[in-house]
């Protein structure tokens, strides 16, 4: 046998300071996350190296190599080649390819992943009314009435405008200072926009909706809470009207 291919064997065997669980692909996968959260690594900080992490987490190379894998998955970690891994951004594509795939997969069906998906959508931006009002100071307003410019032109010619729709959203946010929220509601709006083409219509119109957006903001600029609701909840009455596929009774 030639030592390379002893290296390689001995690289296969697990040392003995892992026993058990910890021999775990998962268990291996928490290790590493401990291990960012107990040093504190922020996104984009170097990890140790292969050899070190091996040393440290008493693994061999290819369990270790799949773990790294796995984190890379979702995100916790970036492999950079020929440069190391590092902390990931933490973003949440895995969350958006996982809520696209059940949601496509939901059109195949009785859409019931999708209305899942509205709800919560709708729960958390219907929670936010009070702390978009009261965060009214920072609030773009003209970038706000810019994007529902647009989708009335737009609307004017048969079209929907999905860029000036999002940035309406993420202008409506971003006041709060929470890129979390932020996150989110991008993932939510691109899953359903992906699907736009295969809803019913319904009602949702390029002009009804572009009308649903200037509800929106001309309550807003009144800092009329109770208008703001209303627009808000007709907002979502008619994507979920789109979702069932029928008016609600």
């Amino acid at each position: 046998m030639s030592g390379h291919a002893a290296v390689d064997e001995e690289d296969e065997l697990v040392s003995p300071q892992v026993s058990g669980a910890r021999a775990n692909q998962l268990a291996l996968q928490e290790a590493i996350k401990e291990l960012i959260v107990d040093r504190g690594l922020a996104p984009g900080t170097l990890l140790p190296t292969e050899a070190e992490l091996m040393t440290e987490l008493g693994v061999s190379r290819h369990p270790l190599r799949e773990a790294i894998k796995a984190l890379e998955a979702i995100g916790i970690v970036e492999i950079r080649h020929g440069y190391g891994t590092y902390v990931g951004s933490l973003s949440l594509s895995a969350l958006q390819a996982g809520l696209a795939f059940r949601s496509a997969r939901s059109m195949k069906g009785d859409l019931r992943e999708i209305r899942n998906l509205l709800e919560v959508r709708e729960v958390l931006e219907a929670g936010l009314v009070s702390r978009v009002l009261r965060s009214y100071p920072e609030l773009d307003l003209e970038r706000l009435a810019a994007a529902v410019v647009e989708m009335e032109s737009a609307a004017r010619s048969g079209e929907y405008a999905p860029d000036a729709d999002w940035r309406f959203h993420e202008t409506l946010y971003q006041s709060l200072g929470n890129t979390l929220v932020l996150d989110l509601l991008r993932v939510f709006w691109t899953v359903f926009n992906d699907l736009d083409g295969e809803l019913p219509r319904g009602e949702g119109t390029p002009e009804v909706t572009a009308r649903w957006h200037r509800d929106i903001y001309e309550a807003l600029r009144a800092r009329d809470e109770h208008a703001l609701r209303a627009a808000m909840d007709e907002h979502f009455r008619g994507i979920r009207e789109r979702v069932a596929g029928s008016v609600d009774p």
